[in-house]
């Protein structure tokens, strides 16, 4: 169901609840106009109870007077941080908590533009929901009640709105990364995969051409074609072209997509292994880049590299011991088959500089749980050959909130990668130490000399098990707005 988010300077008549936004005990002055219309009841509640104090994000619902136009009245905490990040916080508890009461429309007295555009931006990542796959409830059942308009009352209306509008492009992004990591393996496979992303992209304008597995072959994708030989369903490359500009040299995002990850002939443990349909966050995330892009019409020029293939174990799988020829020419010694997606990558990211000589390549992927030792489900780490690329994606993660932290680069890293009876292999020999730090080290392995890159390693924040301010629990399209607002602030203008 859609959310329908709109901009006024007065209410509009006939919404379920009314939202009136508190800093610690006092009420916004918009919140105040509602206080009046209640005969003072907002004042009276916050005088005699001691449970709500306006912290942020914390929510009390009220029921309203009989008299009143609204049958709720909930008072939503904003403390007294201006930053558009706490804002988005707020409106994303305040999503969390009016699920299943039934409330289907809303109205939401922000004090102000920028606290009204970022306060509706979390409600909208908030209240997301996969639905797909659930059955409509019976005849004799409930009827499911959610909420589908939120209207945010502010002052300078206008202002609120051409803030929001950005935002809302990078957020239909979001939720487009999320349904897609969110689809099960057997819906969303390497074809399928790609056959969505034309659907969906190129009616907005982006270019979309699939690469199949005839033409990889022709092209010399062989480790990328060597990962999907165990499964029935071939590997596919979908390169995703905004040209919402004129330029030297494009911005180009590559994404892992392997769209279910059984680690191949080294397979995984069975516990969890479920969570392995994820294994295509990073591909989703550049999908969801590239929408959010057209979206918001970005005046840049961005191409998009989706590296898909899943990783099964059979007759036809490759094995530890083989030895690959990638794209570029480089042979690599397979150690482990369930390090593949180092192998989808470097392909990848060799076609991507051949052919297009971007100005800067930046590749997502859920490479290693070494990642998630270091940094756990809070930060992304980064691993960057250049510090104005570093700077720019530090100065991007701060304004979006999705968090960044460099990782070390380094020749040792690389070195390690080295084989004894190919040119690479890959696996470093130190195992779990060090695991996504060698990993970069291979990869570093296929960018060109003095090309800006950067690596980001996601395994830890593409798929988390409990809700969060800003999603609920499981995929949560990370990569997105960090990097829309990098493209904006580097590429753009």
């Amino acid at each position: 169901m859609t959310l329908t988010v709109s901009f006024r300077k007065t209410p509009k008549t006939g919404m379920a609840a009314a939202i009136a936004t508190v800093r610690k005990d006092r009420l916004s002055p918009q919140a105040d106009i509602l206080d009046k219309d209640t005969g003072g009841l907002l004042r009276h509640v916050l005088k005699n109870q001691k449970i709500f104090t306006g912290k942020p994000g914390q929510v009390l619902s009220i029921t309203a007077p009989k008299d009143s136009a609204y049958r709720r009245i909930v008072l939503l905490g904003l403390g007294e941080d201006d930053t558009p990040a706490a804002f988005e916080t707020a409106g994303g508890k305040l999503a969390g908590a009016l699920k299943g009461t039934g409330i289907d429309s809303a109205v939401l007295f922000a004090p102000d533009a920028v606290a009204g555009a970022h306060l509706a931006l979390g409600f909208k990542l908030r209240g997301y929901e996969f639905l797909k796959y659930k059955s409509p409830p019976g005849k004799d059942a409930p009827p499911v009640i959610r909420l589908e308009r939120l209207d945010v009352v502010t002052p300078d209306s206008a202002k609120a709105a051409r803030l929001f509008e950005p935002l809302d492009a990078a957020a239909d992004g979001v939720l487009f990364a999320r349904d897609l990591v969110n689809e099960p393996p057997n819906e969303l496979y390497p074809e399928s995969f790609a056959e969505r992303l034309k659907s969906e992209l190129q009616p907005l304008g982006v270019e979309v051409e699939i690469i199949d597995e005839r033409k990889m072959q022709k092209l010399g994708f062989g480790a990328h074609l060597a990962v999907g030989k165990g499964s029935e369903r071939p590997p596919r490359v979908v390169i995703l072209r905004w040209r919402g500009k004129k330029a030297k040299k494009p911005a180009a995002f590559v994404g892992k997509g392997i769209t279910f990850d059984t680690g191949g002939i080294s397979i995984k443990p069975a516990a969890q292994m479920d969570e392995m349909k994820m294994d295509m966050g990073g591909a989703a995330a550049v999908a969801g880049l590239m929408r959010s892009l057209a979206a918001r019409k970005a005046k840049a020029d961005v191409v998009g590299v989706v590296a898909l293939a899943e990783n099964m174990p059979s007759g036809a799988a490759y094995r530890p011991g083989d030895i690959l020829k990638s794209f570029s020419g480089k042979t690599i010694e397979v150690l482990n088959t369930d390090a593949e997606g180092r192998l989808v990558l470097c392909d990848a990211l060799s076609y991507v500089q051949k052919t297009y000589d971007p100005a800067v390549v930046v590749d997502l992927a859920t490479l290693t749980g070494a990642i998630m030792v270091a940094l756990g489900h809070e930060y992304c780490g980064v691993f960057v050959n250049d510090d104005a690329v570093w700077d720019g994606m530090n100065k991007a993660a701060k304004e979006s909130g999705e968090k960044l932290w460099r990782m070390p680069l380094d020749e040792a890293y690389r070195k390690e990668m080295e084989s004894g009876v190919a040119d690479l292999k890959n696996l470093g020999s130190l195992g779990r130490y060090g695991g996504a730090c060698s990993a970069a080290g291979f990869l570093e392995h296929f960018i060109d000399k003095g090309r800006p890159w950067a690596h980001m390693d996601i395994a830890g924040t593409a798929w988390v098990n409990s809700d969060r301010p800003l999603g609920p629990k499981h995929a949560t399209g990370f990569g997105v707005r960090v990097l829309d607002r990098l493209v904006a602030d580097l590429y753009e203008g």
